[in-house]
């Protein structure tokens, strides 16, 4: 965990500073990597028939080798896809810049997707490009060493091409990133344009002749250069901020993946044939993401709509030492990347199916069976949060393993009742066992009361030393829920 976080350091000497890093200056904005992020949803296209076809054009996509060269942190089954979007100004892009040509590719656009071990939820953690962070060691485009210390986010990215930004942000979020997807200007208008377009909606008439974009205010179905426009422009719209735009591009994401799971898509050849040709020549991979890795993604993420997914940008606050910087807020940040981290997998059980049972039906006695003080009143006072209602805390006798018990007149329905327990516990899954233990010193839990005593039985939870933890909720903080965008935020912004 980066040191640089808390504390407010000026830039190393000799730190790079880019043209339009300059105030006053129109910055390049990169197009919307975070676009691809409908590539991984629409991946289980290939699961539709046509793998023929698919093949055929998967050898067409450009891929490249992750190596960020440092312990990684650990799988959880979680999936976690890496999003830049790139300025290079070579081919097809040219025309976005042609002094720019054979300077190299830029981004100022870093996205990471997040989907949950159950594939049943979505975060999209936005990083804003002008966020001072400590960047670790890493190598170069042309493989020279750089050293590491606190920079510009998308420096690592600028400098160290995609290595490097694996390694700056595991380093940061302590999330390991799974694979990667890049995206150029000239791929987003083709993703966009093979979509039909995008329904924007703005609030005021805009005129922005460096996003090329001019609109009246209302809504708009945006295709080619007015969707480019629209994702890039960011002083004639907001308050001009760069946290702004990314809410808008979250917007415009969240419409996307609407058209591309509910909008027909992937029912009609004909334009999932067009869709599939321009994303593939719209991406560039990370060799691991192979034609049966993509299957199985596919399979895995069939569910998920635009509904499931959540927009956020990390937690960020004025960087005292140029106001035109912003650094990570803390903890806020730490208890993002940590309430992300936490979203572990849960392992069905293969016990036969039972009536599920809501939190708040569910008496929970809690016992501290570790030698940590306390325990049990910490562990009760996350249940409590989750709907359950406690009834009890205590200790129970030392236990190396921890056990959702239910008394053995309640065999019909204990398990049903342990299992909503069971659900909420990280790591493996825990199968409720029939009788109990013998409490110690149980007194009446005094925190979060609840609004009503349901019946049932009362399961009991003793804490072992290999307590798991409780697995949270969400992966957005109640801090952050009102900077979230999905697919109910207004879209006119």
């Amino acid at each position: 965990m980066s040191k640089g976080w808390d504390t407010a350091v000026r830039p190393q000497h000799g730190a790079r500073r880019r043209d339009d890093d300059r105030p006053g200056r129109a910055r390049r904005v990169s197009p919307m990597g975070w676009v691809s992020i409908a590539l991984t949803f629409v991946l289980v296209a290939v699961t539709l028939g046509g793998y023929a076809y698919w093949r055929s054009l998967d050898g067409n996509i450009p891929r490249v080798a992750v190596d960020p060269g440092r312990t990684r942190p650990p799988e959880t089954g979680a999936l976690n896809v890496l999003l830049v979007g790139s300025d290079s100004r070579e081919g097809d892009n040219k025309k976005y810049g042609a002094k720019s040509q054979g300077l190299g590719e830029r981004t100022d656009t870093i996205m990471m997707l997040h989907i949950s071990p159950n594939r049943d939820k979505a975060t999209m953690m936005s990083f804003p490009r002008d966020t001072m962070v400590m960047i670790p060691q890493c190598r170069s485009r042309t493989g020279a060493v750089l050293a590491g210390g606190l920079r510009q986010i998308n420096s690592a990215f600028n400098d160290g091409g995609i290595n490097c930004t694996v390694a700056t942000l595991e380093s940061l979020t302590n999330i390991k990133i799974n694979h990667i997807v890049k995206v150029d200007f000239t791929g987003f208008k083709g993703i966009v344009d093979a979509l039909g377009g995008i329904e924007i909606c703005l609030p005021k008439a805009v005129d922005d002749p460096k996003a090329k974009l001019q609109l009246s205010a209302g809504k708009h179905v945006v295709s080619g250069e007015q969707a480019l426009g629209y994702v890039r422009t960011r002083y004639t719209l907001g308050d001009g901020s760069d946290l702004g735009r990314i809410q808008r591009q979250q917007v415009f994401l969240n419409k996307v993946l609407a058209k591309v799971t509910d909008g027909g898509l992937l029912t009609d050849p004909i334009k999932l044939k067009g869709f599939l040709e321009a994303a593939t020549k719209a991406v560039t991979l990370d060799d691991d993401l192979t034609l049966s890795r993509m299957l199985e993604i596919g399979d895995s993420v069939k569910g998920l709509t635009a509904k499931e997914l959540k927009g956020v940008t990390v937690p960020v606050e004025a960087y005292p030492v140029d106001k035109n910087r912003v650094q990570l807020k803390q903890p806020d940040a730490r208890n993002f990347f940590e309430a992300v981290r936490s979203d572990v997998e849960v392992t069905p059980t293969t016990a036969a199916v039972k009536p599920k049972v809501a939190n708040d039906q569910v008496r929970v006695q809690v016992l501290n069976g570790t030698a940590e003080a306390g325990k049990a009143a910490l562990v009760a006072d996350e249940l409590a949060d989750q709907g359950f209602v406690v009834v009890q805390v205590g200790n129970a006798a030392s236990a190396a393993t921890t056990s959702i018990r239910y008394a053995k007149k309640d065999a019909d329905n204990g398990i049903a009742y342990g299992d909503a327990v069971a659900a909420r516990l990280s790591k493996d899954k825990r199968t409720p066992e029939a009788g109990k233990v013998a409490p110690v010193n149980p007194k009446p839990y005094a925190g979060k009361a609840a609004t009503r005593t349901p019946g049932g039985p009362i399961i009991q939870l003793v804490i072992g030393a290999d307590w798991p933890g409780v697995r949270v909720v969400s992966a957005i903080p109640d801090s952050l829920k009102d900077k979230v965008v999905d697919s109910t935020t207004n879209p006119c912004m």
